[in-house]
């Protein structure tokens, strides 16, 4: 029952954002390609609410192994998913697309989404190499839950600061639960891992 709950909350949290967002009258001045952008944008953003959730085994009926296996999936699928986000607005609006990856842009929100890109593409990297980087793995869990914390922050600031396609309510309701879930690995999992929680609490004072 609880596992049911959790289920349907979690599909009606990445769902209704798509959802109200294909119901936007702005849509109808956008051509294909741009709002096409616009919802894999939508799409990589509830795939950071995922993404958390995963790495930290928290998604019911999945055992830790396959939590990670989807995990590097859905990584893939993020990193997809931006590069198709930005593909479709260089294909609508180059100058844009320079000014913001330049930091030239006057759009704050523009500074945020650069910033949130690039940190999706090196936790990517640091995930694809792994095994060759020369880092413990505690160092490796602190980078990646780091980079994670960045793309969190970055995409929400991004997405709040534009009046678009999202509808308010499901777009500040994804926002706290993006901003929830990747706070919860970054400082719970990531930057004080449990073992060493606990190391500290038990130690007997000299």
């Amino acid at each position: 029952m609880r596992a049911g709950l959790i289920w349907a909350a979690l599909a009606a949290a990445l769902l209704a954002p798509l959802v109200a967002a294909a119901f936007s009258p702005l849509l109808q001045w956008r051509d294909g390609i741009y709002i096409a952008s616009g919802f894999a944008g939508i799409f990589g953003m509830g795939l950071l609410l995922l993404q958390p959730l995963l790495a930290g085994g928290d998604v019911p009926g999945l055992s830790p192994g396959r939590s990670r296996r989807i995990h590097r999936v859905t990584g893939a699928l993020l990193v997809l998913a931006v590069t198709g986000h930005v593909a479709g607005l260089w294909i609508t609006s180059p100058p844009d697309v320079i000014d913001a990856l330049t930091f030239t842009s006057p759009t704050p929100f523009s500074v945020w989404g650069v910033m949130a890109m690039w940190a999706v593409f090196a936790a990517a990297l640091m995930a694809a190499l792994r095994k060759r980087l020369p880092l413990r793995p505690l160092t490796w869990r602190r980078l990646h839950a780091g980079l994670a914390a960045l793309i969190a922050v970055g995409t929400v600031v991004h997405v709040l600061l534009i009046q678009g396609t999202m509808e308010p309510v499901t777009k500040y309701g994804l926002s706290a639960l993006v901003l929830l879930a990747a706070g919860r690995i970054a400082l719970i999992k990531g930057m004080w891992p449990r073992s060493s929680f606990l190391n500290t609490r038990h130690r007997t004072p000299r």
